[in-house]
């Protein structure tokens, strides 16, 4: 059994139509001390039962698009570079890398 436990923890502020404000983030083995702050989340979640992905993405008003299209950029950077971790899908991981760079270049991200 496993005795080494780390811990994740959420807090997302909603306005009256439930739309995100302010989301706070905390882990034990953070970086820093306290909570910190972010303008959007993407949380993918792997269900082994219904072998389905669960997700929850979240961003607040203050989120510009500019940002989210840096935001979208970065994180699919990370997919690839997790593809080929987890799985040693080369090939496939630098596919994906080339994507990203088509991405970036579309939507006029300087890299």
């Amino acid at each position: 059994m496993a005795q080494n436990k780390k811990e994740i923890s959420i807090t997302v502020e909603l306005d009256d139509n439930n739309i995100p404000e302010k989301i706070d983030w905390n882990a034990t083995d953070k970086a820093g001390e306290g909570i910190a702050n972010c303008k959007a989340m993407f949380l993918s979640m792997w269900d082994p039962e219904k072998q389905d992905t669960l997700r929850l993405d979240l961003w607040t008003k203050e989120m510009t698009k500019e940002e989210m299209k840096v935001f979208f950029h970065q994180t699919l950077v990370t997919m690839a570079e997790t593809l080929e971790n987890a799985t040693e899908e080369e090939a496939m991981a630098e596919d994906m890398r080339d994507f990203t760079a088509y991405f970036a270049e579309k939507m006029e991200i300087v890299e």
